[in-house]
Parts: structure tokens; C-alpha cells; sequence
């Protein structure tokens, strides 16, 4: 009985791992659309796979990914925001869900898809502001795997979103590079 607990404890660290490799993956690939020029736009517009998810995620820090818990920092750049200096809400949204699927990738392995997906935006981030993403696996039922994610402005916590999704693994993969 021990053995098996200590076999899933090592389990769930490199899925841990696994989960932050994916994250700093796709900011470094969103990093490198933002500042790429012509080709970089070209292969997002061909729909070159994984490009969605950086284009929002670039410049992300990574500070936790485990046992169901992801944690990121992330400072506000221009292309993500409006004419009023504001993180659009499509971006907002789109980088709540990756955060929320590292989540569910730290504690299942498996990148699940969303199924629904409910946020609450309460203030502002603005042009150059740090906000703290953190997304929490609350509840799994079968297939079902139940996350919130928060993003605050750092350092004072004010609540930027909250949003609550489920998310299915009747589809979902491993990640590329695991040998899990």
C-alpha cells in the first residue's frame, strides 16, 4: 500500500513538471510571435498547432504547478489590451484557461477541453500592470474535472477575474513530450 502511495506521489510530480514545462513552453512561443515579425504572423494565421495559447501567454512566469494548483505571474503586454489601455477580456479569458488546464494537467496528466466556462470580471488590469494567476482543481466526477482560476493585480490582491470552468478528458491527450 505504501509502494502504490509512493509510486502516485512521484507520479503527481512529474505531472507537476509536465504541466510547468507546457506553460513556460507557450509563453516562450508567445514571446517569440510578439517580437518574430512576418514569419511568426504567417505560421499563427496558418494555424500552426499550439499558436493560440501563446499569443495570450507571453512573458508568463511560472512560480507552481502541483498537486492540481497552477501559479503564474503575468505583466500586461499592449497587444493585450484596448484602446483604453485595458487587458481585453478575450485575452483574460483565454489565458484563465490555459492556466486552469495546467492545472488539471499537474494533478491528471492529461490536458482535459473545457466545456463550460463562466468568468466574473471585477476591476481593471491595465498596460504594464503584474497580475497573479492561480488555478485550483476543485472537484472531479468521472470524466468531469471541476477548476477555478483567479487573476489578481499584484501586489495588493485586488480581484481582477474569477472564473469557473469544467472540463472534460473524454478527449483529452497527454502532452507531447511526457512518458507518462
Amino acid at each position: 500500500m505504501r509502494e502504490e502511495s509512493e509510486r502516485e506521489q512521484r507520479k503527481a510530480g512529474e505531472w507537476g513538471k509536465e504541466a510547468r514545462r507546457w506553460l513556460e513552453a507557450s509563453s516562450a512561443r508567445g514571446t517569440q510571435i510578439v517580437t518574430g515579425g512576418e514569419a511568426e504572423l504567417r505560421s499563427l494565421w496558418e494555424g500552426e498547432e499550439g499558436l493560440f495559447n501563446a499569443v495570450g501567454l507571453g512573458g508568463l512566469a511560472v512560480s507552481l504547478t502541483r498537486d492540481g494548483c497552477a501559479r503564474c505571474t503575468f505583466r500586461i503586454p499592449s497587444h493585450l489590451t484596448d484602446g483604453e489601455g485595458n487587458w481585453q477580456t478575450g485575452a483574460i479569458a483565454a489565458a484563465m484557461d490555459d492556466v486552469g488546464a495546467a492545472a488539471i494537467v499537474s494533478l491528471h496528466g492529461i490536458i482535459k477541453v473545457s466545456v463550460q466556462f463562466d468568468i466574473s470580471y471585477f476591476s481593471y488590469a491595465k498596460l504594464n500592470e503584474e497580475v497573479e494567476m492561480e488555478g485550483r482543481v476543485v472537484s472531479t466526477n468521472g470524466n468531469l474535472t471541476a477548476v477555478v482560476v483567479e487573476a489578481r493585480k499584484k501586489p495588493a490582491g485586488e480581484l481582477v477575474a474569477i472564473g469557473r470552468q469544467w472540463m472534460s478528458g473524454a478527449r483529452g491527450k497527454k502532452i507531447n513530450n511526457s512518458k507518462l
